[in-house]
């Protein structure tokens, strides 16, 4: 495969099958908690990060990492006393950091727009070593955590009260999950692009709980989704000049759009198989009863 003659290639494969693994790894934990935007926010916020790394001249991965981890704490603790006035602290928050990535990032000497549209959409040739080590790093950050804390991250996302009736840390589990969130979004940014990352942590896990709801199923089915698009969208990329970042938010869309169809009838005759077993009120005989004359009645 000529595709692997080329350094730039392998060093974009590579990081595409972590980003694969990684970006969904971390959704299914946003999508339980109803939190599926939370990657896009980071995102916005990591810009800060990639510009001050221009500005300077630091690694603009390591720089976002911080930024974003920041960020992400910064979240947690306006969604826990922001109470009315939250979205509008969220929504500066936001904003606030893709500003100040724009701005940074031109006044860095050499700054221009073809370095801030690689960060916001991918690409593949300006992966360099530097940032496959880096990304190295925080992919295997996030493998431990999304699979070493799985069953207390799970019990949190899911209901934060029992959790915190049985004695889990639920405020730092919280915190963890966003720090994790947040060095996710750096870790993809080179190969997604940090305004379309969210989607690959969000819709491999929605295309994954149409076919199962375990809980270790979805992750399985979520994560080989990712791994597939990512490679596929990568290689793509490659061969027709198509932006990656676009090209592998695509085939997720369209991964999710057939296996909703798929699943559809698997639905049904599940749903059948149910009401069969519980005993349908539609099949069950309308009980007798009778009249003060003492007839029997329906």
């Amino acid at each position: 495969m000529d595709i692997l003659d080329y350094a730039f290639m392998q060093r974009a494969l590579l990081a595409a099958v972590l980003v694969g693994i990684t970006a969904p790894a971390v959704g299914i934990y946003l999508v339980q908690r109803r939190q599926a935007l939370m990657g896009d926010g980071i995102g916005h916020v990591a810009m800060t990060g990639v510009g001050l790394g221009f500005l300077l001249s630091w690694s603009p991965v390591w720089m976002a990492t911080l930024v974003s981890v920041v960020g992400a704490v910064l979240m947690e603790f306006i969604r826990w006393y922001g109470r009315t006035r939250g979205d509008i602290a969220l929504a500066m928050l936001f904003y606030g950091g893709m500003a100040g990535g724009v701005m940074f990032i031109n006044l860095a000497p050499g700054g221009s727009n073809a370095n801030l549209t690689s960060y916001l959409f991918g690409s593949l040739s300006t992966v360099s070593e530097s940032d496959v080590t880096a990304i190295c790093l925080l992919a295997a950050f996030v493998v431990l955590v999304t699979l070493g804390l799985r069953r207390q991250l799970f019990a949190v996302s899911q209901d934060e009260e029992f959790a915190r009736v049985t004695g889990l840390p639920v405020r730092a589990l919280n915190l963890l999950t966003a720090v994790t969130a947040a060095v996710t979004v750096t870790v993809a940014m080179r190969v997604v692009g940090l305004l379309l990352v969210s989607a690959l942590m969000v819709v491999p896990v929605a295309a994954a709980q149409q076919l199962s709801r375990s809980f270790a199923a979805t992750f399985a089915i979520a994560v080989a989704i990712g791994v597939s698009v990512t490679i596929g969208g990568t290689a793509t990329s490659y061969y027709q000049d198509v932006p990656p970042g676009a090209t592998i938010v695509l085939l997720t869309i369209g991964a999710f759009i057939a296996l909703t169809a798929l699943a559809m009838p698997l639905n049904r005759r599940r749903a059948r198989a149910m009401a069969q077993s519980a005993g349908d009120p539609a099949e069950c005989p309308i009980p007798a009863t009778r009249d003060a004359s003492g007839k029997v009645g329906v």
